[in-house]
């Protein structure tokens, strides 16, 4: 099913404007998320299930990527769906965390990356709103993917609480759901990648479409594939995620304190795009 406009249903009353959190592989939770449990949103993708609480004193969406009990591989993630769904509900404001492969020797497992680039090599994944069905050509700049807003408060918020946080890195975006060759790795590498994953694309995209603010944290869990003679499984990234998901939790409600009730209209290439 594919809308007559992009957005058309969506709610008009913006008054109450809400922050959601996607969280990615081993990020099943928050810590000191008050739940008041899940919503289910209708959308022209299929129905979404996010769950609806409060965190650091305001009002916060939590939406589980690969859904509950991580069930969908990254390339069957409903991209569009979620994101119609978190502007269905009123969100402006868009925090997700992604688990990632480094292509950087001193970039080493436990890093965090405020991502600001992103190099998009997935293939088979609807990655607009804007498809043309409805007779329309929209192109959409996408010069600064991430908010930059955001990111300078991930950033300010991790040196706060004394995390180790790289201030700017470029995601490569890999199809998956299998893991990369260690060719694919050199050729990431060659091409300025700093880490992999398989989940930022095309969410921000889709995010800025629909005039959000998106930025992204990713935790690296692994060397890429051939840097190290070690074998990636897909349970290790996920313990990896655990391990680093105190600091990872700690930070997101860090930030989650320090948005403004309302963003800034002037000065974010998020709303104009």
């Amino acid at each position: 099913m594919v809308p007559d406009a992009p957005f058309a249903d969506a709610r008009a009353d913006r008054t109450a404007e809400a922050v959601a959190i996607i969280g990615g592989s081993g990020v099943y939770d928050l810590e000191g998320f008050e739940s008041e449990g899940p919503v289910r949103v209708e959308t022209p993708y299929g129905a979404v299930e996010v769950f609806a609480g409060r965190l650091a004193g305001r009002p916060v969406y939590f939406l589980p990527r690969h859904g509950t009990g991580h069930a969908l591989p990254p390339h069957r993630v409903n991209y569009r769906g979620n994101i119609w769904a978190l502007r269905e509900l009123g969100v402006t404001q868009v925090l997700a965390t992604n688990a990632v492969g480094s292509l950087r020797y001193d970039l080493r497992p436990g890093r965090l990356v405020a991502v600001d680039q992103f190099l998009d090599f997935t293939r088979g994944r609807p990655g607009t709103f804007f498809d043309g069905s409805d007779g329309r050509v929209v192109h959409t700049d996408l010069t600064e993917p991430y908010c930059p807003r955001l990111r300078a408060l991930i950033v300010a918020a991790a040196r706060a609480l004394d995390l180790d946080v790289e201030e700017k890195g470029c995601y490569v975006c890999a199809e998956g759901p299998r893991y990369e060759t260690a060719a694919e790795i050199r050729f990431f590498r060659q091409a300025g990648g700093d880490v992999v994953g398989m989940t930022g694309v095309p969410e921000t995209v889709l995010a800025r479409e629909a005039g959000l603010c998106y930025a992204a944290v990713a935790l690296v869990t692994n060397m890429g594939a051939g840097m190290e003679p070690v074998t990636l499984r897909h349970e290790d990234v996920v313990s990896r995620m655990q391990e680093g998901a105190g600091a990872l939790r700690q930070l997101l409600t860090r930030v989650v304190a320090l948005l403004p009730a309302t963003r800034p209209r002037d000065g974010c290439p998020c709303t104009r795009a």
